[in-house]
């Protein structure tokens, strides 16, 4: 495979027009996996050190307010790559690992946008955007998927860490598949004779709490049935060490001079670096193991800043960092126990990785979608600590004004690259975010949560039973969300209900929702 994808790269360069190749800079997004605002040392956190993402705000924009639109995985990422809200497209949910393409190869996208601009585009790590057409077979070449949504090249798993198939996928094909040991997939259907941690509990190395007892891949019982494809299989804890050889191996392609010499033209590139970790299961290289006093999730956070540093140091060696714009950021909030008992409940005590927020991932209260974000450009950017209202959705049409690009009308990002540039403080106007299919707003300092039934969990939002009436938050004098305005603010409450409900409609049915909105 590696053969296959050096030739697809110099076929790439070779097409690429002289005009292309000259001072544009190079862009490089990060996006880690329910990292959460308390996970980072920057925000202050002082249990978790993260050295080399600290070094991104330090000498960057340190975003403090800045917010994925969803607070899962597949939304949020949609939002960042289409920059529309996910809420729009009914499929933007947290999809199985055979789903279909999600993003339309007709729809504009970020890596299209930077195709048009003369780059080399690349998506290398956690994808959870789906592939292919209905039922996907592994055995053959997949498509739609990455290259059609703009990627040149692709090395990607297909949703999580803790779905099948447990294989990578490199430009639309699984990488080491056997057509003497065909892969199949099941998210409904065990495979007779195939051992489930059910069926077979003492091939689980890691136990599971809930929702993972499913196919057992190297001790780990995932979600979903699969068989075959025991060659193509990945190994956890070599996942980190494999994405990002992948991703510098794209970026030496690319680049392959090393000497930096002023005038040098080179290909600019869009990299998208999806970080698996900390999502469940974590499995840290060796390397990393007992590097905190946190357990697993701990230590694939030390392992994903080491990651980070290693990406900038690649930059760097090749004489790159000047002319690289380097964002980081998460796709939603943190969690804890998030289907397996690997102790993170234990750490509470010692780490907060929601930062004090209320919330977490699935929630609709702010440690749901306020992630890290982190905007870096040596020569360019200085330390600024920002505290206004940003969305990762926005950095589409931001990056577009950057490289020199229109976008279509009727998207719903909003171009803020002075302030992610750190040169103005600009706020969003508004934004709505998303969990699990409801709907919060935020307005300036404020948000608003609109009185959901259902149980008392972080799922719904309602972690202590707001469910009778709309909640009003000051964020900015109230950041842990415990002090509800409604009652004392009824006018500003009427004004943000009647804004949000106006920016949803024709989207979202209250009835559908089980809301009580009088």
């Amino acid at each position: 495979m590696k053969r296959k994808s050096t030739t697809a790269l110099a076929a790439l360069a070779a097409a690429i027009p002289a005009m292309a190749q000259q001072d544009k800079p190079n862009v490089v997004i990060i996006v880690a996996d329910d990292l959460g605002w308390g996970d980072v040392s920057a925000y202050g956190n002082t249990t978790i050190q993260t050295p080399n993402i600290d070094r991104l705000a330090h000498e960057g924009v340190c975003l403090s307010d800045g917010h994925a639109t969803s607070a899962t995985s597949t939304p949020s990422r949609y939002a960042l790559f289409t920059g529309m809200y996910p809420w729009k497209n009914e499929n933007a949910k947290i999809l199985p690992g055979d789903a279909p393409l999600l993003i339309s190869p007709d729809q504009f996208t970020m890596p299209k946008m930077f195709q048009q601009a003369g780059y080399a585009t690349a998506a290398i790590g956690k994808w959870h955007l789906g592939m292919g057409i209905g039922k996907i077979d592994w055995n053959r070449h997949i498509a739609p998927g990455a290259r059609e949504i703009g990627f040149d090249y692709s090395c990607i798993i297909a949703a999580t860490v803790d779905r099948v198939p447990t294989v990578y996928v490199e430009n639309g094909d699984v990488v080491g598949r056997d057509s003497n040991d065909p892969i199949y997939v099941d998210y409904d259907t065990p495979f007779p004779d195939e051992p489930t941690a059910l069926t077979n509990p003492e091939l689980v190395m890691m136990q599971w709490s809930h929702g993972h007892q499913n196919t057992v891949v190297n001790g780990i019982p995932r979600i979903g049935y699969m068989k075959g494809g025991e060659r193509a299989r990945w190994k956890d804890d070599e996942m980190a060490q494999y994405f990002l050889d992948r991703s510098c191996w794209f970026i030496d392609s690319i680049s392959p001079s090393s000497s930096g010499r002023i005038g040098e033209r080179s290909r600019p590139f869009f990299l998208y670096y999806g970080l698996h970790e900390p999502h469940v299961p974590r499995t840290a290289d060796p390397r990393f193991a007992g590097a905190t006093r946190l357990g697993p999730r701990g230590d694939v956070v030390v392992e994903a800043d080491w990651c980070v540093g290693q990406i900038m140091k690649k930059l760097e060696d090749k004489g790159l960092l000047d002319n690289t714009l380097v964002i980081f950021t998460s796709d939603n909030g943190p969690v804890l126990d998030d289907g397996y008992v690997d102790g993170s409940r234990d750490s509470r005590p010692l780490h907060d990785p929601n930062g004090s927020l209320r919330g977490g991932k699935y929630s609709l209260f702010d440690a749901g979608t306020r992630v890290p974000f982190f905007v870096y450009w040596k020569g360019h950017t200085h330390h600024v600590d920002s505290p206004v209202l940003v969305s990762q959705q926005d950095l589409l049409a931001s990056l577009a004004r950057l490289i020199g690009q229109t976008i279509p009308n009727g998207l719903d990002s909003k171009e803020m690259l002075d302030t992610f540039l750190g040169k103005k403080m600009k706020n969003r106007d508004d934004l709505v975010v998303e969990a699990s299919g409801r709907l919060a707003y935020r307005w300036r300092q404020y948000a608003l949560v609109p009185p959901y039934r259902g149980p008392e969990t972080n799922e719904t939002g309602n972690e202590l039973g707001v469910v009778s009436d709309w909640a009003l938050y000051d964020l900015k004098a109230d950041p842990t969300q415990h002090t509800d305005l409604a009652q004392r603010k009824p006018a500003l409450v009427k004004k943000l209900k009647r804004a949000f409900l106006r920016q949803v409609e024709g989207y979202y049915d209250p009835d559908r929702e089980q809301e009580t909105l009088k």
